[in-house]
């Protein structure tokens, strides 16, 4: 009665900082028994020095790497070692709420589903903002008057941005098509069906990658709101969590990653989906750590003229930072990684 039937697997999304905080609330929360695994890609010392000794506390199996890891390698090395029922993946910053396994593992049971999602929320305020209840993505096929076929990704989020007590009464448990990786609750032998996650996706569109993939092997998907957590962003302004946010979205990798989700699923990327993405490139890095430091060093004066320099700089340091941690790396994944990023300039248009 005691034998876990889910293995969590913990990796890093962005950042090391809140490492304690997600893993004592996983802890702190969680009632049924469970194993959990947790890949470390180079984090800091003191982080290093903290899981290795929680992990003879507490009996998990930790994987540590020296380098950094995209997130879809991280959860790789993993899957081999579940020997569960079910695995869940869990971003390294994310707090859980009570019972919010045990409503998931309800949710798979009751539904027989391959893939059931929570209620996820973003922010520094537990549970008050929707960053995702479900969704829908898959590939639509037009006909063009020249008679070929345009595939088109349809995407699209429930309930996004919202406040959590206004939709209190819309939200129930529903089927939908694609979860989240921030955390997702999975039948470990759709792996056997479609193989690893794709690590050509080093930074981007893994999610509707995996989700449009286990549909297509006939899978199926929930999202239980009774079950709730809460991605909490936010940057540490040190070195290695600073590098690794920085190589974890750059251009290189989201170029790279969409390129590669574009020729796989045979898209074109000159549409409003792509375009988007494109345009926004470096957006995560603006937003989470060049904006604030330009306010923080000008008292909140950051004109527009001095935030477009400091941008255009800011381009150049991280495509120079990105080459040379790929030249760090192992000769293995150093080949792997090469192979996935095509480095090119960015035309005006995108």
């Amino acid at each position: 009665m005691n034998k876990p039937q889910v293995t969590i697997v913990v990796s890093q999304r962005e950042r090391f900082s809140f490492t304690r905080e997600s893993l004592e609330s996983i802890y702190q929360h969680t009632t049924v028994p469970f194993k959990l695994i947790y890949v470390d890609g180079n984090s800091p010392t003191k982080v290093q020095k903290y899981l290795e000794e929680q992990s003879q506390e507490r009996n998990f199996h930790l994987i540590r790497k020296n380098y950094y890891l995209s997130p879809n390698q991280a959860r790789n090395l993993a899957i081999p070692f579940v020997d569960t029922e079910y695995l869940l993946f869990v971003d390294n910053d994310v707090l859980v709420s009570p019972n919010w396994l045990e409503y998931l593992l309800q949710c798979e049971e009751e539904t027989h589903a391959t893939v059931v999602c929570p209620l996820t929320c973003i922010g520094k305020n537990f549970g008050e903002t929707v960053h995702l209840a479900g969704g829908e993505a898959h590939i639509v096929e037009k006909l063009k008057e020249d008679g070929t076929i345009k595939r088109k990704v349809h995407e699209k989020h429930y309930f996004v941005n919202r406040k959590v007590a206004e939709i209190q009464h819309e939200l129930k448990r529903q089927k939908c098509e694609f979860a989240e990786f921030h955390c997702m609750l999975v039948r470990t032998e759709i792996f056997s069906k479609v193989g690893l996650l794709d690590e050509g996706l080093l930074s981007t569109r893994e999610h509707i990658d995996f989700c449009m993939t286990v549909n297509n092997a006939g899978g199926s998907f929930y999202c239980e709101p009774a079950s709730v957590v809460t991605y909490v962003p936010g940057l540490k302004w040190e070195l290695p969590e600073l590098e690794f946010f920085m190589i974890r979205w750059s251009n290189a990798w989201e170029i790279a990653s969409l390129e590669h989700f574009a020729k796989k699923w045979n898209l074109a990327t000159k549409d409003r989906y792509f375009e988007k993405r494109y345009q926004r490139m470096g957006h995560r890095r603006h937003k989470g750590f060049l904006i604030p430091f330009l306010k923080f060093i000008t008292v909140d004066w950051n004109p527009l003229w001095l935030q477009n320099w400091a941008i255009n700089l800011e381009r150049k340091v991280n495509k120079m930072i990105t080459d040379n941690y790929a030249k760090s790396l192992p000769s293995h994944y150093k080949a792997s990684l090469t192979s996935n990023i095509q480095e090119r300039e960015l035309v005006s248009s995108r």
